[in-house]
């Protein structure tokens, strides 16, 4: 059986069982399942791109660290690292 005749045999045996609309539930795992593999491409697009990064000479870690810090409003950030400041000092960092 080809692709095609193979999902439309598992359209096909998907129906209503106990209140449930079976196709519609198909449905909606495919949808899913598609997403999945799509992330999954983009996390290993994501990968291949903090590889290059490192390979000229940058930290992915760090560079993590920045996306992360340039997302948050400024406030937020500033009060992120008066509060890292201060816990440094206090256990004698810096």
């Amino acid at each position: 059986m080809g692709s095609a005749a193979a999902l439309e045999q598992e359209e096909n045996d998907a129906h209503d069982v106990g209140g449930v609309a079976g196709k519609r539930l198909k449905s909606f795992l495919d949808r899913v399942e598609r997403l999945e593999e799509e992330k999954k491409a983009l996390a290993d697009d994501i990968k291949d791109i903090y590889a290059e990064a490192k390979g000229v000479g940058f930290d992915p870690k760090i560079m993590r660290k920045l996306l992360r810090l340039q997302k948050m409003e400024t406030e937020k950030r500033r009060e992120e690292e008066e509060l890292l400041d201060l816990y440094k000092a206090a256990i004698g960092m810096d």
